[in-house]
């Protein structure tokens, strides 16, 4: 029965919603046609797309080479740059600004976390002018300053070995670059507006959905990628949603794009600002803006005059409001239907990690794919991971907010003094300690960046790893200095991102 739970494999999938989450689902189930597998995809031209997912993290490498994606190609065919990480500017105090690396931070030695041997370097005033500052530690961070790129060595012993990179690029480029991989794939693609989704009565499993003039499109596995309107999901199998606002206050975002007004910088800057904060995106021929805010704090015309005042190019499009709330649904896989994406759950693109969790979905239900039977246990399982990995993106964004001296505004004076999930709690009492940082498990941000973040934000700890005291002062400091010069020349000997895009991947002009 269509639908509903029998025997045998898959044959028929159906991906309701394009888009990021929609195209990107079907490239990677492209593969399934070869086998005898009808994969459809269903969107309509008369619903626009979100399209703020501009900046990634270094996952997406893993995503293009399952597709067998040429980076150089890819990166021609959605005006993309280059991303070695996010520069914070006013999130500890209105006048700090750090950079969150890709890639890690230094180097350990003889079994010693490398933050704990340059923390252990900063307890008197003359050792820490020494020392500097964590991101002198990270190549990442130097080429990012000095407007450089390269892609990272072969070699383990080099210190470009431990440069990490991702991408900005147009999302709307990005899902049509997808779109034709997936489409000479076999994937098929359905022009149409949903308007009814019809359940199996007996177990309320999905069996179509009917379009605006009246055809239905059957399938035995429905994934809804239909953005925050979660038409399957959250409407028709009535999964609720669960609100994390009390802990990101931020239910509005206004984007607009405009004029590059220097070559592009190869790192996203997110700006704190009086209600929120605002995101500077660069791509090879225009910059993308944004103003997160919260409605709570600041009304839309306000934000939208902050935001065009800060521009730092001609406008290039109206802007273009949106509203949202931090969360998840409750359950990402019911019966026989999965939400990939918005449709899923919504984290404000502070890190970056929209287009991730589109990924992580993908690669879990890849790993899971059931049969007609639909386990239970195996849906459990994908249910689990991914409620998991949500939250703790979500706590990563909420120590942002939370780890700050900032009291300037009431947001900021909120967020600093709001109780935080027990998950994050635990976390920052490990490291106020001794600097201790642990990961749990499938934790999608490294150790280094949990570093980078706390130590940028001012959370220093009241000690570190004892086993760093063993150490001898000398030692450390000539260690120390003589990596921070390595990672400064190699980084100065970088071409800039513009030579390296010219040389590489430069995508074709605009056309008038």
């Amino acid at each position: 029965m269509t639908g509903g739970r029998g025997e045998g494999p898959i044959k028929r999938v159906v991906i309701v919603g394009g888009g990021t989450a929609g195209w990107m689902t079907a490239a990677a189930l492209a593969r399934l046609t070869a086998a005898g597998v009808a994969v459809t995809l269903i969107e309509s031209d008369e619903i626009g797309t979100v399209g703020v997912g501009e900046a990634t993290i270094p996952t997406l490498h893993d995503f293009n080479r399952l597709l067998g994606i040429d980076e150089d190609d890819f990166v021609r065919a959605t005006q993309a740059t280059f991303k070695l990480g996010i520069e914070f500017v006013g999130w500890g105090r209105p006048d700090d600004r750090y950079i969150h690396p890709f890639g890690r931070l230094g180097r350990d030695a003889v079994g010693i976390k490398f933050h704990n041997i340059w923390l252990r370097q900063t307890r008197t005033a003359a050792s820490a002018r020494e020392a500097g500052r964590i991101g002198d530690y990270s190549i990442a961070v130097q080429a990012a300053l000095r407007g450089r790129f390269t892609r990272p060595a072969g070699d383990p012993a080099s210190v470009l070995a431990s440069l990490g990179y991702a991408f900005h690029f147009d999302a709307g480029l990005y899902a049509h670059y997808l779109r034709g991989l997936a489409e000479r794939s076999g994937v098929t693609r359905i022009e149409g507006r949903i308007e009814k989704v019809d359940l199996e009565p007996e177990n309320g499993f999905v069996t179509g959905v009917v379009l605006a003039d009246g055809r239905r499109i059957e399938g035995e596995l429905f994934i809804d990628c239909s953005g925050f309107r979660s038409l399957i999901l959250g409407n028709a199998l009535d999964v609720k949603f669960e609100s994390w606002q009390h802990w990101l206050p931020c239910d509005r975002a206004i984007a607009a794009p405009c004029a590059n007004p220097e070559p592009p910088v190869p790192y996203t800057r997110a700006t704190a600002d009086a209600a929120g904060w605002r995101w500077r995106i660069p791509l090879q021929h225009r910059m993308g803006n944004g103003y997160v805010y919260s409605s709570a704090h600041l009304e839309d015309d306000a934000a939208e005059a902050r935001l065009r005042a800060t521009l730092e190019g001609q406008l290039a499009a109206d802007p273009r409001r949106l509203r949202f709330t931090a969360g998840r649904r409750e359950t990402l896989w019911v019966k026989n239907c999965v939400a990939i994406g918005l449709s899923a759950g919504f984290l404000e693109p502070l890190e970056s990690t929209s287009i991730h969790l589109i990924q992580s979905g993908i690669a879990r239900l890849l790993a899971l794919f059931p049969d007609r039977s639909f386990a239970q246990h195996e849906i459990d399982e994908y249910n689990r991971t991914l409620r998991l990995e949500y939250e703790q993106v979500r706590d990563f964004v909420i120590l942002h907010y939370h780890a700050t001296q900032r009291d300037d505004t009431p947001l900021w004076r909120n967020c600093r003094t709001m109780s935080v999930p027990d998950s994050l709690a635990e976390k920052l009492e490990l490291w106020r300690g001794n600097a201790r940082v642990f990961r749990r498990q499938d934790d999608l941000f490294t150790e280094d960046s949990w570093v980078a973040v706390l130590l940028g934000q001012n959370e220093m700890p009241r000690g570190q790893d004892p086993l760093a005291d063993a150490l001898p002062s000398d030692e450390s400091r000539d260690f120390l200095a003589h990596l921070r010069d390595v990672i400064a020349r190699t980084a100065a000997a970088m071409p800039t991102q513009a030579e390296f895009i010219a040389r590489h991947c430069q995508a074709p002009p605009l056309a008038a």
